[in-house]
């Protein structure tokens, strides 16, 4: 049965209540929603396709189209042997999204103590915005669609692209390659033009099983969308990756709580495909994990260090 939906407004009167609450860390409570997460989806074994979890001369099923991929030994060479996150769990991890209620949030120093930082689809992170949302970047997100807006779908200058990244340090860049068919060829580019150009950063892809079990599971709280957000994929791994989790820029509304408008992104406001992703869905089940203390939602300003 879908759960009611209910407008910005709803959601905003329960934020107010929510942040003149004192927030507590409950171990049981993230215990049991972690063993759940690990019952259906397992992002320690399952996150990224591996050499371990996919074998050579295997086929790979595309996550949202009945077609699959062959492992031949190119595919094969380009996976990591297995998960690449080395030091899990991780104690303090933060969940870095791209909403507007960051900007002016003095976060950037918080966000680059943590011992893993988790962000989405290739956000800017350098000058003055550093500020308010860190530079450490242990792990992007990268829509494909971005690299065809932005850079052509490296079939030009390939080094502009190289150059634009340089500033994610050694991080993983994760990619769905095998979510749909025209995801592939690009994503592989990606990983091909790292590796040509020996850049510093590594392009991974997200397991499509991994994801289609994730997508399968939120559905059964009322989640229903053509597609999971981005923040909602690595919230859920991080969940299972890290001790503490926490999240910033996590702010799907037109509004503050004092009713100033505000940016879809701290950097622009380029709005989403109507009815590609269930934001405030989304948000509301974050809303009820940052409530049993499973994780942590940043609200407002951070304590300036």
């Amino acid at each position: 049965m879908k759960k009611k939906r209910y407008s910005e407004d709803y959601y905003l009167e329960i934020i107010t209540n929510v942040q003149n609450c004192r927030w507590q860390r409950q171990p049981e409570e993230y215990k049991k929603f972690r063993s759940k997460l690990v019952s259906c989806c397992d992002a320690t074994h399952n996150l990224v396709i591996s050499q371990n979890n996919t074998p050579l001369g295997s086929n790979i099923s595309y996550e949202a189209e009945r077609a699959s991929f062959p492992i031949e030994k190119g595919i094969f060479r380009m996976l990591p042997v297995s998960q690449p996150f080395v030091g899990r769990p991780f104690n303090q991890c933060a969940v870095v999204g791209n909403g507007g209620i960051l900007r002016d949030s003095i976060c950037g120093a918080e966000i680059d103590k943590s011992d893993f930082v988790f962000r989405c689809n290739l956000p800017p992170i350098t000058g003055n915005i550093s500020r308010d949302v860190g530079n450490k970047t242990n792990l992007v997100t990268v829509n494909p669609s971005i690299i065809g807006r932005k850079y052509g779908e490296l079939n030009g200058n390939k080094s502009a692209f190289v150059n634009s990244i340089a500033t994610y340090g050694e991080a993983f860049l994760i990619l769905p390659a095998f979510s749909f068919r025209r995801n592939t060829d690009i994503s592989l580019d990606v990983y091909h033009t790292l590796h040509g150009f020996k850049a510093k950063q590594k392009a991974i892809f997200f397991h499509p099983k991994y994801l289609k079990n994730l997508a399968q599971f939120w559905r059964t709280k009322g989640v229903h969308a053509f597609r999971l957000s981005s923040g909602l994929m690595i919230t859920s791994a991080a969940i299972e990756l890290c001790e503490n989790v926490k999240l910033y820029g996590f702010w799907p509304f037109s509004k503050t709580t004092n009713d100033t408008p505000i940016n879809h992104h701290y950097y622009d406001n380029e709005l989403p495909k109507p009815g590609f992703h269930a934001m405030p869905i989304e948000y509301r089940e974050i809303l009820q994990l940052h409530g049993k203390g499973v994780l942590k939602l940043q609200f407002s300003k951070c304590e300036a260090a």
